[in-house]
């Protein structure tokens, strides 16, 4: 017969079990030490920021850090058409009362370039907002449209009141000159995109015009009068190449004579606004049939014929004509 180990004694699980239930050691911690309170919840009010003028409706941000409202210069630039004051999700205009009977909307939008860049380099940025405004509404006039209302759009490396004071400043005063509204704008910091100081720009215009007088280039017939505004400096087209002549090639400094003999700098010349064309050639519409406009990326401006081309793709003007 095989052997078997001796049996164990009885074990009395109910007491065992007693005896762990009330063993000092292995009692709930709730019976030893009073309970944590919870961590204070913050009140919803709590998890935004005390309400400032920075956060009234139509004050851009940064501005208001500083002091600086800038509404009132977007006020000034108000004409007829605008409805509401500054401060909505969206800017409101009313063409009724223009006089149009068949009015067709024309939009635009355009920027800087590498102006910007020329700009950052010299911190001077109360001139940049109106080539802004010139790049989109000269557009508009190319198809006979007057130019309504205007919005911007600034992205910046970081928050600068200053910067952003002299920016909006010009772009007002470019809608003051080409006679549209600056209705609405925003303002966006992308740190690790932009470094601080690092800006860029960007407009969008929207004009006007009557349907039957939409400016297409259609009727353009050799023999038309061309006319040409000159520009005097690069407007915003052009700035990589320029840069690098005047900086790279040439080694010249902003603070450098624009030429010899110059009684104003490097950084005057390069950053000198842009023309606004549009209130010219909106006179010139008035008067005369205009066929066909172009606005001259470095030219200037030219009216009645497409970039120096006719229909038949020969020049359309001659050097011994030229007035």
């Amino acid at each position: 017969m095989p052997a078997f180990a001796p049996r164990a004694s009885p074990v009395n699980i109910r007491s065992r079990y007693r005896s762990r239930c009330t063993s000092p050691c292995s009692r709930p911690r709730s019976r030893l030490r009073p309970p944590r309170r919870p961590p204070s919840r913050p009140k919803p009010t709590d998890c935004f920021p005390p309400r400032s003028s920075n956060g009234a409706p139509g004050n851009r941000v940064g501005s208001a850090r500083d002091g600086r409202d800038l509404r009132s210069g977007r006020r000034s630039t108000f004409r007829a058409g605008v409805l509401g004051d500054i401060g909505g999700f969206g800017g409101l205009f009313d063409l009724s009362g223009l006089g149009y009977e068949q009015p067709v909307l024309v939009s635009t939008t355009d920027g800087v370039g590498t102006k910007a860049i020329v700009a950052q380099r010299a911190q001077r940025y109360d001139t940049i907002g109106i080539d802004l405004v010139a790049m989109c509404v000269d557009d508009l006039v190319c198809q006979g449209a007057e130019p309504l209302f205007f919005l911007d759009y600034v992205a910046i490396g970081k928050l600068d009141g200053e910067q952003m004071e002299q920016l909006v400043s010009g772009v007002a005063a470019g809608c003051r000159v080409a006679g549209c509204a600056l209705i609405g704008g925003e303002m966006a910091e992308h740190p690790g995109v932009l470094q601080p100081g690092e800006f860029d720009l960007v407009g969008f215009a929207v004009g006007a015009v009557e349907r039957g007088r939409i400016i297409t280039g259609r009727t353009v017939v050799p023999g038309d009068v061309v006319v040409g505004l000159p520009s005097p400096n690069l407007r915003s087209n052009g700035f990589s190449l320029a840069r690098r002549l005047y900086f790279d090639v040439a080694g010249r400094a902003l603070d450098d004579p624009a030429w010899d003999g110059a009684d104003h700098s490097v950084a005057d010349e390069l950053l000198s606004p842009s023309v606004i064309y549009a209130p010219a050639v909106r006179a010139l519409i008035a008067q005369i049939e205009v066929r066909i406009e172009r606005r001259g990326n470095r030219r200037g401006y030219f009216v009645s014929c497409s970039e120096w081309v006719t229909l038949t793709n020969e020049r359309c003007c001659e050097s011994s004509t030229w007035a």
